[in-house]
């Protein structure tokens, strides 16, 4: 006999089945990807396009959806990710060589399948933000140069509000968020917009459940104090040079210190050597040339270029040539105002205007975590970017009372990481993994994922 749930679950896959083919809007259908240039065939839909967030002053922001990978995707959560920077793009780390669907070739032309992409267990949307970023735009010139965490924060809150009316069927869909390196300001600055709007409406339409962020910027003195510390615990600077910065940096202030950014300027240019900082046992890209320039930018604000390595160093030169050629903009209907420059993976202009940042992210951990959020927060361990030592010296001034205490988690009899629970907050290493975990370490990166959808520890022995 069928019982009352089993109908309705029945009823939904059925449903599902048909809303991509049959029940688009109008809207929706301008925004359907039919195939990407070059792109194996898929069972799930994609679409992507502008939403307009702020009419006055001509701002858009860039979005890609890809459906879940299963029968019924009505029946999976919606999840939205976020890179850095500031002013990096979604697409070119998230969504090509991160998390997505598809892997872009050598050839920059044709692309293939990721077996461990996300879209496997969820609907994700990838966003470009803020205006400026990637295909996003603005028709205001000086926006490029006064960006920052409060109005990215609400123009992507505003994105999501009018997304959703675009795709009604994903309203009130279980949401999650998820992202990494200055996406920790993004993910749980907008969590706090959506926490206090649905507060604010009756009904409101964002069904926000939780978010997990890796390798992501927290606090600005913890971090530089942890990250100053992997670097002379992992033999990348000398003892001169690491008393030389602990005695002459004060991470409290953000002012310019002549004392503390030649300290740095030294490690950089005399110590650290070709390496790259996203993942240090991993070669480098040789055809590109570091940019010694820290004076202005000390530690986290140097989130600008980062390299990629893993499989091939150079890979994040494939995205920005896929991604401007021209059958590519027109499957993706990106770019249909003529945007006057080309696209790139980061925004060199916005990383070096942006205005406000928020000192330290922890009182909004707090607020999030007692209104019952599920949060996960992880580390790839080979990073010395936005370092493990960096996030767990962070997290340990949350004070968090440990519920499952520290221990390897696995996958298919190796370890994985290492993991502790605390009451509000899960926190997780990938062994092995640089900036981009999901780069480095796909299957491990997807297993963590899958766990913080079910609200399951990760596995043990």
């Amino acid at each position: 006999m069928i019982n009352a749930m089993s109908l309705l679950v029945m009823c939904l896959v059925f449903t599902s089945m048909f809303t991509n083919t049959l029940s688009l809007t109008k809207e929706q259908e301008n925004d359907r990807i039919i195939a990407l240039p070059g792109q194996p065939k898929v069972a799930f839909s994609q679409f992507s396009g502008y939403i307009t967030v702020n009419k006055k002053h001509g701002r858009a922001l860039f979005y890609w959806l890809t459906e879940a990978a299963t029968l019924n995707p009505l029946l999976k959560p919606l999840v939205l990710w976020l890179n850095g920077g500031p002013g990096c793009s979604s697409i070119a780390y998230g969504a090509s060589e991160e998390i997505g669907p598809f892997r872009i070739n050598k050839n920059a032309s044709s692309l293939s399948l990721n077996i461990y992409s996300w879209n496997k267990e969820a609907n994700i949307l990838f966003l470009e933000s803020p205006a400026g970023v990637g295909f996003s735009y603005t028709n205001t010139s000086s926006n490029l140069k006064d960006s920052g965490d409060k109005r990215t924060a609400s123009d992507a809150l505003r994105f999501l509000i009018r997304w959703m009316a675009r795709f009604p069927q994903y309203k009130y869909r279980e949401f999650y968020m998820a992202g990494e390196s200055y996406a920790g300001h993004y993910v749980p600055q907008l969590a706090e917009k959506i926490h206090n709007y649905n507060k604010n409406h009756h009904n409101p339409v964002i069904n926000l459940k939780g978010f997990v962020a890796g390798n992501a910027v927290t606090d600005f003195k913890y971090d530089n104090i942890g990250t100053v510390e992997y670097w002379w615990t992992h033999s990348i600077i000398s003892d001169t040079t690491y008393k030389s910065i602990m005695n002459s940096c004060n991470f409290t202030s953000r002012k310019y210190d002549e004392k503390c950014d030649n300290a740095l300027y030294y490690a950089r240019d005399h110590e650290f050597g070709e390496i790259d900082e996203y993942n240090i046992y991993t070669p480098s890209c040789n055809k590109f040339s570091r940019n010694r320039n820290h004076k202005s930018r000390r530690l986290k604000n140097t989130l600008v270029r980062r390299r990629a390595s893993g499989y091939d160093p150079c890979v994040e030169k494939r995205a920005e040539k896929y991604y401007n050629r021209p059958e590519v903009l027109h499957a993706m209907h990106a770019n249909y105002t003529g945007i006057p420059y080309k696209w790139t993976a980061c925004s060199i202009e916005i990383l070096e205007n942006w205005k406000d940042s928020q000192f330290s992210m922890l009182p909004t951990y707090k607020k999030l975590m007692s209104a019952g959020y599920r949060i996960w927060v992880f580390s790839g361990d080979t990073d010395s970017n936005v370092p493990v030592t960096a996030t767990r010296l962070s997290l340990s001034h949350l004070n968090l009372t440990v519920k499952t205490q520290w221990y390897p988690w696995y996958v298919n009899g190796q370890v994985g990481g290492w993991t502790e629970v605390y009451d509000g907050l899960t926190f997780a290493t990938v062994r092995g993994a640089g900036h981009e975990v999901p780069l480095f370490q796909p299957e491990r990166g997807f297993l963590l994922f899958e766990s913080f959808l079910t609200g399951r520890n990760l596995p043990g022995a």
